[in-house]
Parts: structure tokens; C-alpha cells; sequence
């Protein structure tokens, strides 16, 4: 069989793209295969009825829980992945989160490197996505070695002085680390950028941001429409040869040095479950049994925080967080978590999220005076909570963790938004749904006997396998992971380039 690339990448998503990114320069022949398409502009690109009550862009594929419903999760399949709709918040993980420690509902186990080993990384994750942010306003906010290249984005009037009340509440707002370009998202159309689909330049996503860069280069390419089913070994099982893929309804199949898994923590581990063969009747890559195991979604919550005498005139909304309540110097002696405003609420978005039947009118004159927050706990890795494939098709049994913390944090944050004279305060917990979170269905660690992939994303079980989005993730800590998973990708593709150069 020809050799027809020197890697195959599965997924363009940020794992994926920011992968190919860091290898293109080296001249191998990249080739990245992803299901979806180029997401086109359209009028309902900034349409909210279309987006949030008609579903316009949302997959109909279908998942099943053990409980035997079938339900639509909150996945998309375009160049880019989830990505392009995504917050646009890239956090690092706090120092704290990749030692172990205590919860409420349980432990964190860590993770086998420190804050430290990443740190790099993280810098050039963030110069590769053009985050907005700022290091200093933040006390949890982790070492930097570098300043971010931009300034935050700016607070909207409304929200500076929401900013000023936080502080008068005795908490510390700080800036979001945005990957977005302000002026290009506002001159498309004035709305905010929080899971409306990015059809131009406004936001730096894996297709703007490291997929761009990456295709600039000759040797690398990239197929769309290509839905991968499995990937074919040697017999010995050591060794990946070939990506089978349906394209146009026919069948193709790739073959390639090495391989490189990147469809999402989901979509990841269906993949290599449904490549077992008698090398690895357990799925590929699954000598641990961890496989598919230890899914992680995060306990999020939406809050409305209300002040009935001052309307909320804000077009983009999402500046600023507080992480007062992350780590354990509060009441409870324990993490809590995440709060950072969610994109500009509009009555149809609110009215699609509403938990029972409102009229439309109701839901414009709440969203007139309402500020939306996005509140984000641990959800701790359980080997049970976990991914299987049946029947071919994806099941998912999310055991939730870590509530009690989750509902501390809206305790606490409830209280701080009525000290800082909000009257009434709402809140909605998202369930299995809401998967924009997902990771940690192969996990990275030190030993094969209970990790799938080692400190540099490469599978313990076969030679020339990599995974680089959030499958990867030990744990789920409680910020965004998109930052975290491109600086994972950076490391490893410096880790395959070493790799190849000591064999060379």
C-alpha cells in the first residue's frame, strides 16, 4: 500500500488544527480529515430564533443514554468542530488544578505533569489564538511568563458598572481571555459572539486561527465530508496503517506514518472503540480498559441576575468573571468553581431556554433588565461515567459528580449578585445536553495499566497513534478547556517532530 501522507489527522477542531499547526513547518505531507464542511454565511448566522428555537446549525445525529432516550447533544460538525460556537473564552487551567485535592463530592486524582511543563505551551497557545485578557486583575490566575499580546476586550458601560457593584459585593471581577477580534464580529452584525456560529474573521477559532496557518502550507490538506468509521492496523496490532473513511457514499481508505485522533472526547473514543480488532478486541488503543471511561462534562448553570429599575442595553456582554469561589479559601473549605457572564441574553434566546411555555412578549421584558451568568464546577472523572459504541451507535452514561460543590456555587453566587443589588436572581443546571465541556474519555498519564495516552498524547498501546482534543484531559478542572487542549496539541506535535528527528 502507497503511503500517501506522513500523518492523518482526524478532526479540525482545535486539538486537530492547532496539531497541524505546530507540525506544518516541518514539510510533512498533513492530511486532515473532517466530517463536516466549510459553515457558510447565511442570514440566520446571526439569527437568534434560528439558532436557539429552530436549531438551525445543530446535527441531527442522534445519542442514546442507558436509560434507553435518545437525545440531541450540543455537537456541531463543520471545519473548525465546536469551536465555531464556542464562547471564545480561553482560559488556563489554575496551578492548583493539576495537583490532586479534595472535593466536596469526591477527590481530583491530578494530573502526571505540573502547571509548570505547560506553561510554555499555554503562551503560544494563546499568540496562536490572539487571546485579549489580562494577568494581573485575577488572583487565581496562574504565572505567566509572557503578558498577553492584547488588551482585554472592552467592558460595554453596563458592564463596567456591574464590574464596580461585583467589587462592592466583595468579589474580584476580572477579565475574560477572549480569542476574538471585537471590530470584525461587530461589523458583521451586532449581537454577541456566544454560540452564534462564526461565518468570518470575529473570532479566532481553530479554523481562523491554527487551521488557516496550517493550510498555508503546501503539505498540508484538507479533506471535508470525510466520515471516518475506523482505523485499520498491522497484525501486530502495534502499528496504525490506514483511516477508513466514507466520502460522497463511497468508501476511501488512507494510509499514513503516523495518526493523530482528534473528533472530540466523544466522537474520539467511538472512533477507536469501533476499531477493535483481534489485536485489540477492546477497541484500539484500550489495553487499559480506560478507554471510553472517565467522561467529563462539567455541572454548569445559568443564572439571570435582574435589577427591575436598570435596563441592560449591552450588545456582546461577555467581559468579565470572578473566580473568588475556585479553590478552597472560602466558607466551604473546598472548590467551588467558575462564574463568568454568558453572551447578551435576547428575549428569543431566553424564550428557547425557558423552562416551560412563555409568550414572547414575557421573555423581552425579562431579557430587557437581565444579565446572564454561566456558572462552572468540577464534574470529577468516575471509570463508569463513560462512552460505549451499540448497534454503532454512541451511548453515553454520564454519572454526575461534585453537586453539592456546584450547588455551593450557586448559593454563593446567588448571594453575591443580591449584595450587589440584583432583586431577583434565576437559575437553570444544564444536563447531558449541554456537552460543549465533554472531555477525558482517554485519559493521559504515566501508566498504561490506567491511562490511555502518556504525557505527550501518544498511545501507550500502539506506536504511531496520537489523541489530541479534550479526551485527554485527566481532569476536567472548572474553566473553559479550549486552551488547554491547544496547548496539549502544540506539545505533542513538538514531541512527534523530536520523536521522528531521533529516528531519522
Amino acid at each position: 500500500m502507497t503511503i500517501a501522507a506522513d500523518i492523518v489527522i482526524v478532526g479540525s477542531g482545535i486539538g486537530g488544527a492547532s496539531l497541524a499547526h505546530s507540525l506544518a513547518p516541518s514539510g510533512l505531507r498533513i492530511v486532515i480529515l473532517e466530517r463536516g464542511g466549510y459553515l457558510k454565511d447565511a442570514p440566520q448566522a446571526r439569527d437568534d430564533i434560528a439558532i436557539f428555537q429552530q436549531g438551525y446549525y445543530r446535527s441531527s445525529e442522534e445519542w442514546l443514554g442507558t436509560d434507553g432516550q435518545s437525545f440531541l447533544p450540543g455537537n456541531y460538525y463543520y471545519v473548525g468542530g465546536n469551536s465555531k460556537f464556542f464562547g471564545a473564552v480561553m482560559y488556563r487551567y489554575r496551578r492548583q488544578d493539576f495537583a490532586p485535592r479534595a472535593h466536596m463530592g469526591g477527590a481530583s486524582p491530578g494530573w502526571p505533569i505540573a502547571y509548570e511543563d505547560l506553561a510554555p505551551w499555554y503562551d503560544r497557545a494563546e499568540a496562536l489564538f490572539r487571546v485579549r485578557g489580562s494577568a494581573e486583575q485575577d488572583p487565581t490566575e496562574p504565572r505567566h511568563a509572557h503578558a498577553y499580546g492584547y488588551p482585554p476586550v472592552p467592558d460595554e458601560p453596563a458592564i463596567a458598572a456591574i464590574r464596580r457593584r461585583l467589587e462592592g459585593a466583595g468579589v474580584h471581577p476580572s477579565a475574560l481571555p477572549l480569542a476574538i477580534d471585537l471590530d470584525a464580529w461587530l461589523e458583521r452584525a451586532r449581537t454577541g459572539w456566544d454560540a452564534f456560529p462564526n461565518t468570518g474573521l470575529g473570532k479566532i477559532d481553530a479554523e481562523v486561527g491554527p487551521l488557516a496557518s496550517a493550510l498555508a502550507h503546501p503539505s498540508v490538506s484538507l479533506v471535508t465530508g470525510a466520515n471516518v468509521s475506523r482505523l485499520e492496523t498491522d497484525e501486530s496490532g502495534r502499528k496504525v496503517v490506514a483511516a477508513v473513511y466514507v466520502k460522497d457514499g463511497v468508501e476511501q481508505r488512507l494510509s499514513a506514518g503516523s495518526f493523530a485522533i482528534a473528533a472530540g472526547a466523544v466522537q474520539s473514543a467511538a472512533l477507536l472503540l469501533r476499531s477493535a480488532n483481534q489485536a485489540h478486541p477492546n477497541g484500539l488503543a484500550n489495553g487499559s480498559d480506560q478507554l471510553g471511561r472517565n467522561f467529563m462534562n462539567h455541572n454548569t448553570t445559568a443564572m439571570l441576575a435582574i435589577d427591575p429599575f436598570k435596563p441592560n442595553d449591552c450588545v456582546y456582554q461577555k467581559t468579565i468573571a470572578f473566580n473568588d469561589f475556585y479553590n478552597e479559601d472560602n466558607e466551604y473549605g473546598f472548590p467551588l468553581g467558575n462564574v463568568q457572564l454568558l453572551g447578551r441574553i435576547t428575549g428569543n434566546i431566553l424564550k428557547a431556554n425557558f423552562p416551560g411555555p412563555a409568550p414572547g412578549w414575557f421573555t423581552k421584558l425579562l431579557a430587557r433588565y437581565a444579565y446572564g451568568w454561566f456558572l462552572t464546577s468540577e464534574d470529577l472523572p468516575n471509570p463508569e461515567s463513560r462512552v460505549t459504541v451499540r448497534d454503532g451507535r454512541i451511548v453515553m452514561h454520564w454519572v454526575r459528580s461534585n453537586m453539592p460543590a456546584h450547588e455551593a456555587l450557586i448559593a454563593k453566587t446567588r448571594a453575591v449578585m443580591r449584595k450587589a443589588g440584583f432583586p431577583i436572581v434565576l437559575s437553570h443546571t444544564f444536563g447531558r445536553r449541554t456537552t460543549s465541556h465533554q472531555c477525558g474519555t482517554a485519559r493521559l498519564g504515566d501508566d498504561p495499566r490506567t491511562s490511555v495516552v502518556d504525557p505527550d498524547c501518544r498511545s501507550h498501546d500502539v506506536d504511531n497513534l496520537y489523541i489530541t482534543d479534550a479526551s485527554v484531559l485527566p481532569t476536567s478542572a472548572a474553566v473553559n478547556p479550549a486552551l488547554t487542549i491547544a496547548a496539549l496539541a502544540l506539545k505533542a506535535g513538538a514531541s512527534i517532530l523530536d520523536r521522528r528527528d531521533g529516528m531519522a
